[in-house]
């Protein structure tokens, strides 16, 4: 009798533990959504979550002139490298070296 008393209550403890892992795995889960768009000279992106948008880029970053991204890709390639880096908690700032490494047209 006490064996199965003990095997009840740990079974609701065990599901308890489990269903408050569950629960913040996904609350810290922020997602993001990442959408290219034309421009009048090109491509740019937006990054949102929550179905707000928190970054629209119509121009590639860090360069002297105000130029769109020539490709769809391209603007894609900087929107992923920007939702890695806010995933990880780091500045979501491009750097030209960035540029560089993800062989964007400039």
């Amino acid at each position: 009798m006490q064996k199965q008393f003990f095997w009840h209550k740990s079974r609701k403890n065990l599901l308890l533990i489990l269903l408050a892992l569950q629960f913040l795995a996904c609350a810290k889960n922020e997602t993001f959504k990442i959408e290219a768009f034309k421009t009048t000279s090109g491509w740019g992106y937006s990054i949102a979550t929550k179905n707000k948008i928190i970054i629209k880029q119509a121009i590639i970053p860090v360069i002297n002139d105000n130029k769109s991204f020539s490709t769809e890709a391209d603007a894609l390639k900087v929107a992923n490298l920007v939702v890695e880096k806010l995933s990880n908690n780091i500045s979501p700032t491009v750097t030209k070296n960035d540029l560089i490494l993800l062989k964007i047209k400039l």
